[in-house]
């Protein structure tokens, strides 16, 4: 499933083992995408190859929308959202998991200047 996203240019990619923490699934993904028509392109791809990998009984939740898509399996649960969607929602604050790493970018080549950048 990460290969997907990661194909479809998802950002912050967090997996999330949920065993003896939850009967809702075995394992959730959570990922970002830069606009409602990339989280929306990126569940409708998602979807499509789960669907060709032979699992059949597959929810999808808030695709037309495309602020923040819910895809349900059975085992695995994976949410795409918008960047303010997923801030504004922390689950990975409220399952216990790391939010992604932040990112120190350098402005400019003879900047000393750095600029700590999260979610992209």
């Amino acid at each position: 499933m990460t290969k997907s996203l990661d194909d479809d240019k998802a950002e912050d990619i967090v997996s999330i083992d949920l065993a003896n923490k939850s009967s809702i699934g075995d394992h959730m993904v959570i990922a970002t995408g830069r606009s409602a028509r990339q989280v929306s392109a990126m569940a409708d791809h998602l979807v499509s190859k789960l669907k060709d990998r032979g699992l059949k009984n597959v929810s999808v939740e808030g695709a037309n929308q495309g602020d923040w898509v819910l895809i349900d399996t059975g085992d695995v649960i994976v949410h795409l959202f918008r960047p303010e969607v997923r801030d504004f929602y922390g689950l990975e604050k409220m399952w216990g998991a790391q939010p992604p790493p932040t990112r120190t970018v350098r402005l400019g080549e003879e900047s000393r200047t750095e600029l700590a950048l999260v979610h992209g």
